[in-house]
């Protein structure tokens, strides 16, 4: 065998390690290895003569409106922008709602147009006594990831069908 043909016999071999060590990496980091993010909150109280059924208000996400069913709660917000549209349904234990929630791009359909996910709100009472939604939101099966804080309003009565679209067929008023 001469030099050269050793030389890239050798090559061949560190070449084919090489490939197959970067997809034994690339595979240990895909695939249902990850971890579902949830909430770490406690549940306690909810504060004197206060109910999750209302408008809230956070800069981005526009109103949110919510009803309260018994255990479970429901909700709809358009965004500020008004760009997309969404939807929650949830169950609350004392001051803690954990739900799910879809988003629609306005003007979009298919896969792309609606995305999903998980949360939690944290009813509470501000600094100035006014209550507020404190709470995180996360994409598929996680609970958390992005903030979402919203001031209740004061003399607004929630109207879940006035938030709505025909973004994958759903029609205002149906989950």
């Amino acid at each position: 065998m001469s030099l050269l043909t050793s030389v890239l016999s050798f090559s061949r071999q560190a070449a084919l390690l090489a490939v197959v060590g970067t997809v034994s990496v690339v595979s240990a980091g895909c695939g249902d290895g990850q971890e579902v993010k949830h909430a770490k909150v406690a549940s306690g109280p909810m504060p004197e003569g206060e109910s999750w059924t209302g408008v809230y208000f956070h800069p981005v996400y526009g109103y949110l409106h919510m009803v309260e069913e018994g255990s479970n709660v429901v909700g709809r917000w358009k965004r500020a922008d008004q760009s997309k549209w969404g939807e929650l349904s949830g169950t609350k234990g004392g001051n803690v709602l954990h739900y799910t929630w879809k988003e629609h791009t306005v003007g979009m359909v298919g896969a792309s147009a609606t995305t999903k996910g998980k949360g939690y709100f944290q009813y509470k009472m501000d600094k100035e006594d006014r209550p507020i939604l404190d709470g995180q939101f996360g994409l598929d099966e996680d609970e958390v990831g992005s903030d979402w804080h919203n001031v209740k309003q004061a003399r607004m009565q929630p109207d879940l069908k006035s938030i709505g679209g025909d973004s994958e067929g759903i029609k205002p008023g149906g989950f």
